[in-house]
Protein backbone atom coordinates (compact mmCIF):
# COMPACT_ATOMS: atom_id res chain seq x y z
CA UNK A 1 0.00 0.00 0.00
CA UNK A 2 1.02 3.42 -0.93
CA UNK A 3 1.05 6.85 1.16
CA UNK A 4 -1.23 7.97 -1.57
CA UNK A 5 -3.50 5.18 -1.22
CA UNK A 6 -3.50 5.38 2.64
CA UNK A 7 -4.11 9.35 2.31
CA UNK A 8 -7.17 8.58 -0.28
CA UNK A 9 -8.61 5.81 1.19
CA UNK A 10 -8.00 6.36 5.36
CA UNK A 11 -10.45 9.62 5.27
CA UNK A 12 -12.99 7.53 3.14
CA UNK A 13 -13.20 5.79 5.97
CA UNK A 14 -12.77 7.63 8.85
CA UNK A 15 -16.06 9.66 7.40
CA UNK A 16 -18.18 6.53 6.74
CA UNK A 17 -17.42 4.99 10.61
CA UNK A 18 -18.23 8.06 11.87
CA UNK A 19 -21.53 8.55 9.73
CA UNK A 20 -22.95 4.94 11.08
CA UNK A 21 -21.86 5.94 14.39
CA UNK A 22 -24.17 9.16 14.13
CA UNK A 23 -22.92 11.10 16.79
CA UNK A 24 -22.26 8.32 19.26
CA UNK A 25 -18.98 8.67 21.18
CA UNK A 26 -16.42 5.60 20.35
CA UNK A 27 -12.35 5.60 19.88
CA UNK A 28 -10.70 7.45 17.29
CA UNK A 29 -11.76 5.42 13.43
CA UNK A 30 -8.50 5.70 12.03
CA UNK A 31 -6.26 3.14 13.49
CA UNK A 32 -9.28 0.31 12.62
CA UNK A 33 -9.00 1.95 9.11
CA UNK A 34 -5.63 1.51 8.83
CA UNK A 35 -5.68 -2.04 9.86
CA UNK A 36 -7.87 -2.60 7.24
CA UNK A 37 -5.60 -1.45 4.51
CA UNK A 38 -2.66 -2.68 5.72
CA UNK A 39 -4.85 -6.29 5.31
CA UNK A 40 -5.99 -5.07 2.14
CA UNK A 41 -2.20 -4.46 1.06
CA UNK A 42 -0.87 -8.29 2.13
CA UNK A 43 2.14 -10.16 -0.34
CA UNK A 44 -0.50 -12.84 -1.27
CA UNK A 45 -3.03 -10.85 -3.15
CA UNK A 46 -3.45 -9.63 -6.85
CA UNK A 47 -6.79 -9.05 -7.46
CA UNK A 48 -8.44 -8.92 -3.91
CA UNK A 49 -6.23 -5.47 -3.04
CA UNK A 50 -6.21 -1.84 -2.06
CA UNK A 51 -7.51 -1.45 -5.53
CA UNK A 52 -10.55 -3.63 -5.29
CA UNK A 53 -11.46 -2.45 -2.37
CA UNK A 54 -11.43 1.16 -3.80
CA UNK A 55 -13.36 -0.17 -7.16
CA UNK A 56 -16.46 -1.53 -4.62
CA UNK A 57 -16.68 1.64 -2.63
CA UNK A 58 -16.78 4.05 -6.00
CA UNK A 59 -19.28 1.15 -7.13
CA UNK A 60 -21.53 1.93 -4.24
CA UNK A 61 -21.32 5.41 -4.27
CA UNK A 62 -22.14 4.68 -8.46
CA UNK A 63 -25.22 2.91 -7.35
CA UNK A 64 -25.85 5.39 -4.75
CA UNK A 65 -25.43 8.87 -6.90
CA UNK A 66 -27.52 6.48 -9.72
CA UNK A 67 -30.74 5.23 -8.70
CA UNK A 68 -30.88 6.25 -4.70
CA UNK A 69 -30.94 2.45 -4.44
CA UNK A 70 -32.04 2.52 -0.82
CA UNK A 71 -30.83 0.67 2.32
CA UNK A 72 -28.33 1.68 4.99
CA UNK A 73 -25.71 2.94 2.44
CA UNK A 74 -23.39 3.86 5.23
CA UNK A 75 -23.67 0.00 6.63
CA UNK A 76 -23.36 -1.07 2.94
CA UNK A 77 -19.73 0.48 2.76
CA UNK A 78 -18.31 -0.70 5.92
CA UNK A 79 -19.60 -3.87 4.75
CA UNK A 80 -17.67 -3.39 1.64
CA UNK A 81 -14.29 -2.45 3.59
CA UNK A 82 -14.48 -5.57 5.84
CA UNK A 83 -15.72 -8.55 3.11
CA UNK A 84 -12.37 -9.36 1.92
CA UNK A 85 -10.33 -8.35 5.37
CA UNK A 86 -9.06 -11.70 5.62
CA UNK A 87 -7.95 -13.04 2.21
CA UNK A 88 -5.77 -16.51 2.07
CA UNK A 89 -6.52 -18.12 -1.96
CA UNK A 90 -5.65 -21.40 -0.05
CA UNK A 91 -8.39 -21.05 2.43
CA UNK A 92 -12.25 -21.30 2.10
CA UNK A 93 -13.38 -19.50 5.43
CA UNK A 94 -12.10 -16.40 4.24
CA UNK A 95 -15.57 -14.31 4.50
CA UNK A 96 -16.68 -15.91 7.76
CA UNK A 97 -13.09 -14.75 9.18
CA UNK A 98 -13.69 -11.48 7.29
CA UNK A 99 -16.86 -11.59 8.79
CA UNK A 100 -16.20 -12.40 12.83
CA UNK A 101 -13.50 -9.93 12.22
CA UNK A 102 -15.95 -6.78 10.90
CA UNK A 103 -18.15 -7.96 14.55
CA UNK A 104 -15.31 -7.74 16.97
CA UNK A 105 -13.89 -4.05 15.02
CA UNK A 106 -16.89 -2.60 14.50
CA UNK A 107 -18.44 -3.65 18.32
CA UNK A 108 -14.96 -1.95 19.67
CA UNK A 109 -15.90 1.08 17.36
CA UNK A 110 -19.66 2.08 18.45
CA UNK A 111 -21.22 0.76 16.45
CA UNK A 112 -24.83 -0.94 17.85
CA UNK A 113 -25.48 -4.82 17.90
CA UNK A 114 -27.97 -4.29 14.66
CA UNK A 115 -25.63 -2.23 12.88
CA UNK A 116 -22.70 -4.87 13.29
CA UNK A 117 -24.81 -8.02 12.79
CA UNK A 118 -25.82 -6.08 9.63
CA UNK A 119 -22.37 -5.92 8.29
CA UNK A 120 -21.60 -8.98 9.11
CA UNK A 121 -24.44 -10.74 7.59
CA UNK A 122 -23.46 -8.21 3.76
CA UNK A 123 -20.13 -9.75 4.57
CA UNK A 124 -21.47 -13.23 4.63
CA UNK A 125 -23.52 -12.73 1.77
CA UNK A 126 -20.59 -12.76 -0.73
CA UNK A 127 -20.26 -16.24 -0.49
CA UNK A 128 -22.78 -16.52 -2.67
CA UNK A 129 -23.71 -13.06 -4.27
CA UNK A 130 -27.24 -14.03 -4.09
CA UNK A 131 -29.18 -11.63 -2.36
CA UNK A 132 -33.12 -12.18 -1.56
CA UNK A 133 -35.34 -9.84 -3.01
CA UNK A 134 -35.97 -6.99 -1.34
CA UNK A 135 -32.97 -6.78 0.23
CA UNK A 136 -31.65 -3.42 -0.54
CA UNK A 137 -28.20 -3.93 1.04
CA UNK A 138 -27.05 -7.00 0.02
CA UNK A 139 -27.84 -6.21 -3.75
CA UNK A 140 -25.84 -2.83 -3.67
CA UNK A 141 -22.81 -4.36 -1.93
CA UNK A 142 -23.34 -7.86 -4.30
CA UNK A 143 -23.64 -5.70 -7.23
CA UNK A 144 -20.60 -3.28 -6.57
CA UNK A 145 -18.61 -6.55 -5.71
CA UNK A 146 -19.43 -7.93 -9.11
CA UNK A 147 -19.21 -5.36 -11.11
CA UNK A 148 -15.76 -5.94 -11.72
CA UNK A 149 -17.17 -8.87 -14.54
CA UNK A 150 -19.11 -5.77 -16.68
CA UNK A 151 -15.78 -4.01 -17.06
CA UNK A 152 -13.93 -3.93 -20.50
CA UNK A 153 -12.49 -6.57 -22.48
CA UNK A 154 -9.26 -5.66 -21.89
CA UNK A 155 -9.60 -4.78 -17.81
CA UNK A 156 -11.86 -7.98 -16.85
CA UNK A 157 -8.53 -10.01 -18.93
CA UNK A 158 -6.51 -8.11 -16.59
CA UNK A 159 -9.12 -9.07 -13.72
CA UNK A 160 -8.83 -12.77 -14.51
CA UNK A 161 -5.16 -12.49 -14.90
CA UNK A 162 -4.78 -11.88 -11.26
CA UNK A 163 -7.21 -13.92 -10.29
CA UNK A 164 -5.38 -16.78 -11.99
CA UNK A 165 -2.07 -15.37 -9.82
CA UNK A 166 -3.35 -15.53 -6.85
CA UNK A 167 -4.25 -19.28 -7.32
CA UNK A 168 -0.94 -19.31 -8.66
CA UNK A 169 -0.43 -23.11 -6.24
CA UNK A 170 -3.28 -25.02 -8.17
CA UNK A 171 -2.22 -26.82 -10.80
CA UNK A 172 -3.65 -25.51 -14.33
CA UNK A 173 -6.37 -27.80 -15.18
CA UNK A 174 -7.55 -27.95 -11.54
CA UNK A 175 -8.14 -24.36 -11.98
CA UNK A 176 -9.53 -24.52 -15.26
CA UNK A 177 -12.30 -26.99 -13.73
CA UNK A 178 -12.84 -24.73 -10.65
CA UNK A 179 -13.21 -21.45 -12.17
CA UNK A 180 -15.17 -22.93 -14.86
CA UNK A 181 -17.80 -23.70 -12.07
CA UNK A 182 -17.91 -20.53 -10.29
CA UNK A 183 -18.36 -18.83 -14.09
CA UNK A 184 -21.34 -21.65 -14.26
CA UNK A 185 -23.11 -20.55 -11.08
CA UNK A 186 -23.24 -17.12 -11.58
CA UNK A 187 -24.19 -17.19 -15.06
CA UNK A 188 -27.19 -19.83 -14.11
CA UNK A 189 -28.24 -17.02 -11.70
CA UNK A 190 -31.70 -15.53 -12.87
CA UNK A 191 -29.70 -12.00 -12.89
CA UNK A 192 -26.71 -11.34 -11.90
CA UNK A 193 -27.45 -7.62 -10.93
CA UNK A 194 -29.90 -7.19 -8.57
CA UNK A 195 -30.55 -3.66 -8.48
CA UNK A 196 -32.20 -1.50 -11.38
CA UNK A 197 -29.11 0.28 -12.67
CA UNK A 198 -27.02 -2.50 -12.38
CA UNK A 199 -29.01 -4.76 -14.51
CA UNK A 200 -29.55 -1.85 -16.77
CA UNK A 201 -26.08 -0.85 -17.17
CA UNK A 202 -23.68 -4.08 -16.28
CA UNK A 203 -25.90 -7.24 -16.82
CA UNK A 204 -25.43 -7.45 -20.74
CA UNK A 205 -21.58 -6.41 -20.86
CA UNK A 206 -20.54 -9.07 -17.57
CA UNK A 207 -22.22 -11.89 -19.27
CA UNK A 208 -20.73 -11.26 -22.55
CA UNK A 209 -17.09 -11.11 -20.61
CA UNK A 210 -18.05 -14.58 -18.49
CA UNK A 211 -19.35 -16.83 -21.48
CA UNK A 212 -16.16 -15.83 -23.60
CA UNK A 213 -13.86 -16.71 -20.69
CA UNK A 214 -16.01 -19.89 -20.06
CA UNK A 215 -15.74 -21.28 -23.86
CA UNK A 216 -12.36 -20.37 -23.85
CA UNK A 217 -11.45 -22.79 -20.67
CA UNK A 218 -13.95 -25.33 -22.31
CA UNK A 219 -11.59 -24.77 -25.28
CA UNK A 220 -8.12 -25.45 -23.56
CA UNK A 221 -9.68 -28.27 -21.27
CA UNK A 222 -11.83 -30.36 -24.29
CA UNK A 223 -14.94 -30.37 -21.97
Amino acid sequence: MTAEEDHELLPRWNATLLAARAGREGPDPAPYGRNLLSRWAEPQRRYHTVGHLRAVLDRIDELADQGGEGGELELVRLAAWFHDAVYRPDRSENEERSAVLAEKALTETGLTPHEVAEVARLVRLTVTHDPQPGDLNGETLCDADLAILATEPDTYRGYVDAVREEYGFVPDDAFRTGRAAVLRQLLGLPRLFRTPYGAAVWEERARENMERELKELTDMSGR
